[in-house]
């Protein structure tokens, strides 16, 4: 029965992403980016109960920009849990640019590509989200430059807090995690590192059951006079800490047998 579950969930889901492309592929250059934002929001929002995957926001998400949302990395599922709390736009690797489906719902969902392997490419990125910024863009990239295994918070690449600095834009550090709806332990079910495969992630999503993703947003912070190695091991340790103490509430709230 929760394989048949699966299966009805998984033709949902696609049917979903086909309607996305359609929609940026047809719609998109009709809307103003308030209306384009808006749509992203909903189409996420719509995709997660499809997957049913249930979010909750703590904190306060950020309205509007600019702003540089700084984020640990547990699964393919974090952009549209992020998505889903308020539209951003996404810093990628440029392979993603061309996956058959998902490259178009990234570049209409406004990503940002960068070559990971190269030094020129990261300054000239660097330089696009600065821009972005003082534009009043809300961008998110994941600094632990890799997925974790959602027990800790690996060390952060500083290169891309440098366009926070140079636009005088606050950082935001957000706190992701996954757990089992009915325990409230972590779940392993939409993890996405080591030998995982991205298709062994989405079947284990799909057939989990209850599943909910826990979005914690802290406090923005400016630089003030820090440099960028130094802002992204701040943001590190905030997120550490909105790691433990989403850990102590869970557990305080885990029924007693």
């Amino acid at each position: 029965m929760r394989k048949l579950k699966a299966c009805v969930r998984l033709v949902s889901v696609l049917s979903h992403a086909i309607r996305g492309w359609w929609t940026i592929t047809w719609q998109f250059p009709r809307l103003t980016p308030g209306q384009r934002h808006a749509r992203v929001q909903a189409w996420a929002l719509e995709m997660l109960a499809r997957l049913a995957v249930r979010p909750v926001v703590s904190g306060t998400p950020p309205t509007a920009g600019p702003v540089l949302l700084t984020a640990n990395h547990v699964s393919w599922l974090d952009i549209l849990v992020l998505h889903g709390a308020g539209h951003c736009r996404f810093v990628s690797k440029a392979d993603v640019r061309h996956w058959p489906l998902i490259g178009t719902l990234a570049t209409g969902a406004g990503t940002l590509y960068i070559e990971r392997a190269s030094r020129r490419d990261a300054m000239r990125v660097v330089h696009h989200m600065a821009q972005a910024l003082r534009s009043g863009d809300v961008l998110a990239v994941f600094p632990e430059g890799t997925t974790g295994d959602g027990r800790n918070v690996l060390p952060f690449h500083a290169n891309l807090l440098q366009a926070a600095i140079s636009a005088d834009a606050p950082v935001q550090p957000v706190m992701l995690r996954y757990v089992d709806g009915a325990s409230g332990e972590r779940s392993a079910a939409p993890s996405f590192v080591g030998d995982d495969t991205l298709v062994g992630s989405i079947w284990r999503t799909l057939n989990a059951q209850g599943l909910v993703a826990m979005v914690t947003f802290g406090e923005p912070q400016r630089a003030g006079g820090r440099e960028r190695r130094a802002l992204a091991a701040d943001c590190r340790a905030s997120i550490l800490e909105l790691h433990r103490a989403s850990l102590a509430k869970g557990q305080s709230q885990k029924p007693v047998s």
